[in-house]
């Protein structure tokens, strides 16, 4: 008796054991989203839930343009209410002039749908349907053709609860999402950026980028964020997270070739700093409000090692502030934009 009772006991243990190294394991595994992702030049990722909740964005009173309703009528998909999972890849084009622009986008979505009417409202739009791994694929024809401004986008349903989508010229991203999908991969597989970068995403965190980032903001090969142009180079490899704590804690790494590169990089965006609380404090910054000050005031620059490093505390207002205008900015985009159109 004493014997199954010790054996039982340690079942149970065993068991107890097994259960917290798989939550363990899970935890520090990137999301299932972002592990679909075909190789890129940078990833970015947010779990929209947290963001949601803080924000309460999906309540806005939205005025939806006449297109974009009819999505909504036609999907039953709601963005702000529906979304609750997001991850981009961005892909360096060799061509920056062409339809794409410098970057094209590979997407996966993940939320509530209804994939029996988004699958008729895709079928609607698509010049061609392709057959793989089991899942349709739609083609969308995006922007004037005709004009040089086209460009294709393709769109998938990888489960109940997911979509996929790449404006990339062929199909090789779209083919990769829904093969990984299919793999039913361990929780540390994906691309080879997440691989090797994502260990340096801090716990927690519920938006993140890694790679380069930088890229949506390139002009003449540096990085340009509201018309204010950072010493760093459009390749520059970065860390960037935002971690939930009442306020949002904002972490930016600058990965070096070598330390004395990240010692340049810290005295330069620490003039630049130095400049942009001067505007701000002069009044002559676009940063009037007590929020966006708070935030400006809160960033820090050093160097830890190899990585230049810059954090800030962005209060929750400003948070709020920064949600509205993408609900409302939502109503203007165009319907395929609610499925990944870029």
């Amino acid at each position: 008796m004493r014997k199954r009772t010790r054996y039982s006991l340690l079942l149970m243990l065993v068991l107890v054991a097994a259960l917290v190294g798989a939550l363990y394991l899970r935890q520090k595994a990137p999301p299932e989203v972002a592990r679909l992702l075909p190789e890129s030049d940078a990833i970015v990722y947010a779990n929209v839930k947290p963001l949601r909740l803080a924000t309460h964005f999906d309540k806005t009173i939205v005025t939806r343009s006449g297109d974009f309703q009819r999505f909504i009528d036609a999907t039953g998909i709601v963005p702000e209410r529906d979304l609750d999972e997001v991850a981009f890849a961005l892909h360096r084009m060799d061509n920056p002039k062409g339809p794409n622009g410098p970057v094209a986008y590979s997407e996966v979505f993940s939320g509530r749908f209804d994939g029996d009417r988004l699958a008729r409202y895709l079928a609607s739009l698509a010049t061609a349907k392709e057959s793989y791994a089991g899942h349709d694929i739609y083609t969308i024809q995006v922007g004037d053709a005709a004009a040089g401004g086209g460009r294709q986008l393709r769109v998938t349903q990888l489960a109940y609860d997911m979509v996929a989508a790449s404006n990339m010229p062929t199909a090789e991203q779209i083919h990769s999402m829904l093969d990984r999908a299919r793999a039913a991969a361990s929780p540390f597989a994906g691309s080879s950026l997440l691989s090797a970068r994502y260990e340096d995403v801090p716990l927690l965190s519920s938006a993140w980028g890694i790679g380069h980032v930088g890229l949506p903001f390139s002009e003449g090969g540096r990085i340009s964020v509201m018309g204010l142009q950072l010493p760093l180079a459009e390749d520059t490899t970065f860390v960037a997270s935002l971690q939930y704590r009442g306020s949002v804690r904002l972490r930016v790494e600058q990965i070096a070739p070598t330390e004395a590169d990240a010692a340049r990089s810290t005295e330069a965006l620490s003039t630049l700093l130095g400049l942009l609380r001067s505007l701000q404090r002069s009044g002559q910054g676009a940063a009037t409000d007590a929020a966006v000050t708070q935030a400006i005031e809160s960033l820090k620059v050093e160097q830890h090692k190899d990585r230049a490093v810059v954090t800030a505390t962005i209060p929750l207002e400003m948070l709020k502030q920064i949600t509205t205008p993408i609900a409302v900015g939502a109503a203007d985009s165009a319907p395929t934009s609610s499925v990944g159109s870029r």
